[in-house]
């Protein structure tokens, strides 16, 4: 191979690879952009839906309004026995309950595991990890038999009071991490000042936990404003019922199901919960990056 011709060669593998560096950039991003809309598909036709006739709806299987109808969100906010309002409350005070009760409870025994020495303490932060294992399912009859007795069946205290006891141990794992990160230097400089281990909680560690307690936050409000299951079993007057039971009601097996309301009244439930994750993102992506779990 002579000089002439090496050169030539080399010079066109560089064109290659200056061409391929170019051209990758936009082959990555057309890929994510195709599997970004292949997973919101779905949503994209469930809002497209939600503007459709009734008898359009399922005949279609694409994403183009043909007969744009936003009568479908008048008539579903108001085709229940209640107001659509009214469950956006419902829900609006459970979950708030909910994210009060995990910020304290799990808050506080993740102090404990985290800073505090007492009898058999690894037992029972092994017991509390044990805990995220046990699926719902298994506790729900008992705990049904224990509200039903205590007279709260058809309230929402069933939901709300046990977030006041850190059953939601996953939560108390995420803030032990996150504090077993905070340097044990500044509880002594606060000892040293004159606080106790409450003022050493609340003026210390407290305010150095706000992206756990944001993701902590953010996450009750996402599953506790989907959850179906729960609020099913101990709500039982439709006036009590929150967004996910509501909606299951436009659902009638002997009559004929108002699809078009549905999806109607499930885009307007998931507007919540898209707002809560944007607003929020940077705080849970910033509270599970620095609380060790990878």
């Amino acid at each position: 191979m002579t000089t002439e011709t090496l050169r030539t060669t080399v010079a066109a593998r560089r064109q290659t690879g200056i061409t391929w560096a170019r051209v990758r950039p936009v082959v990555i991003h057309v890929v994510l952009a195709g599997s970004a809309l292949v997973m919101l598909y779905p949503v994209i036709w469930m809002v497209v839906s939600s503007l459709r006739p009734g008898n359009e709806i399922f005949r279609d299987p694409g994403i183009l309004v043909k007969d744009l109808k936003i009568e479908n969100y008048r008539v579903g906010w108001n085709a229940l026995t209640e107001p659509f309002t009214r469950y956006l409350l419902n829900s609006a005070v459970v979950v708030l309950g909910a994210i009060l009760g995990n910020l304290v409870s799990c808050s506080m025994a993740a102090y404990a595991f985290a800073r505090l020495e007492f009898t058999a303490k690894r037992l029972w932060f092994a017991i509390m990890l044990l805990s995220i294992m046990l699926p719902i399912h298994v506790v729900i009859v008992p705990q049904y038999i224990l509200f039903s007795r205590a007279g709260w069946i058809n309230t929402f205290l069933p939901l709300v009071v046990p977030k006041l006891l850190a059953t939601d141990a996953f939560f108390v794992f995420l803030m032990v991490q996150f504090i077993r990160g905070i340097p044990r230097e500044l509880d002594e400089a606060a000892r040293i000042d004159g606080c106790g281990r409450a003022g050493i909680f609340l003026r210390v560690i407290l305010p150095l936990m706000v992206p756990a307690l944001a993701t902590t936050a953010i996450f009750t409000f996402i599953w506790t404003w989907n959850d179906f299951f729960s609020q099913l079993i101990y709500l039982t007057d439709p006036k009590m019922y929150t967004v996910p039971v509501a909606l299951r009601s436009f659902v009638d097996a002997t009559t004929s199901t108002s699809w078009g309301s549905m999806f109607a009244m499930s885009v307007v439930s998931l507007v919540p919960v898209f707002l809560a994750f944007l607003l929020g993102q940077r705080f849970l992506i910033k509270g599970i990056a620095t609380t060790g779990i990878k």
